[in-house]
C-alpha cells in the first residue's frame, strides 16, 4: 500500500546518490567557479595553457569492473597486496597528458619535484588545477607557489570537495575501468606495464571527447 501511495505522489525506488555538497561552501563554490570557466576561456583562446592535475593509485586490490560475461560464467581477475602504483598526472582538455608514477605513498615533496620538471617544459603562462588534498596545501607546498608565480606558473585551488570540476577524474575512471584490461591481468607487474601503455598513449589511441560527455565547466 504504501509503495503504490509513493508511485502515485511522484517517488521512485532508486540508488541514493553520494555527494559532497553539504560540506562545500556555497559562496566559495560559486566565485571558484566563476574564475575556473575564465580560466578555461582563457586557455580556449590561447591566451594561457591549463592542466587539471591529480593523484590516483592502480593496484591488484579494489577494482571490480563491469563487463560482458556469459551467462552462468565469471571472468576471474586476480587480487593481490602488492604496492600499487601512484600517478601524478596532469591533463590537458585536449588530451595532453604528463604522468608521472611512483611505487609507495604520494607526498608534497614528491608533487613538487613533478610540477618542477612540468615547469621546466611550459611554453608560455600555465595554470594548474589541483585540489585541497592535504599535500597540496602543505608548508613545502605552498612556499613553492610563490617561486613557480615567478616564472609563469600558476596554481588555481578548486573549491574544497568538488571533484566533479576536475576532469582528470573522467581519465582515472576510464582507465581503471574501462581500458586497463583486468580479466588478462595476474600481477601488478602486468598492471603497470598495462597502465604504462595506456598514459604514453593517451590523446592518440586513448582519447576523451569531454564535449560530448558534458562536462559541466565547459
Amino acid at each position: 500500500m504504501l509503495r503504490s501511495f509513493l508511485k502515485k505522489i511522484g517517488y521512485r525506488w532508486k540508488r541514493f546518490r553520494k555527494s559532497l555538497k553539504k560540506h562545500q561552501d556555497e559562496e566559495d563554490y560559486q566565485q571558484k567557479l566563476i574564475q575556473l570557466k575564465d580560466l578555461i576561456r582563457l586557455y580556449q583562446t590561447g591566451y594561457i595553457d591549463l592542466f587539471f592535475a591529480d593523484e590516483s593509485g592502480f593496484n591488484m586490490e579494489g577494482y571490480i569492473p563491469y563487463g560482458w560475461q556469459p551467462a552462468g560464467q565469471y571472468i576471474e581477475i586476480t587480487p593481490s597486496k602488492t604496492k600499487g602504483t601512484q600517478i601524478f598526472g596532469l591533463m590537458s582538455l585536449d588530451n595532453q597528458l604528463h604522468p608521472y608514477s611512483l611505487t609507495g605513498s604520494m607526498n608534497s615533496q614528491a608533487v613538487i619535484a613533478f610540477l618542477d620538471d612540468f615547469h621546466s617544459n611550459i611554453k608560455k603562462q600555465t595554470v594548474v588545477i589541483i585540489d585541497n588534498a592535504p599535500i597540496h596545501h602543505s608548508r613545502l607546498f605552498k612556499n613553492k607557489i610563490e617561486q613557480w608565480k615567478k616564472e609563469d606558473l600558476f596554481i588555481f585551488y578548486l573549491p574544497k570537495y568538488s571533484p566533479h570540476l576536475n576532469p582528470i577524474e573522467i581519465l582515472w575512471r576510464m582507465i581503471k575501468y574501462k581500458w586497463l584490461k583486468f580479466e588478462d591481468i595476474a600481477s601488478q607487474a602486468q598492471l603497470n606495464e598495462q597502465l604504462e601503455d595506456i598514459l604514453i598513449q593517451f590523446g592518440e589511441k586513448y582519447t576523451i571527447d569531454f564535449k560530448e560527455l558534458k562536462v559541466s565547466i565547459i
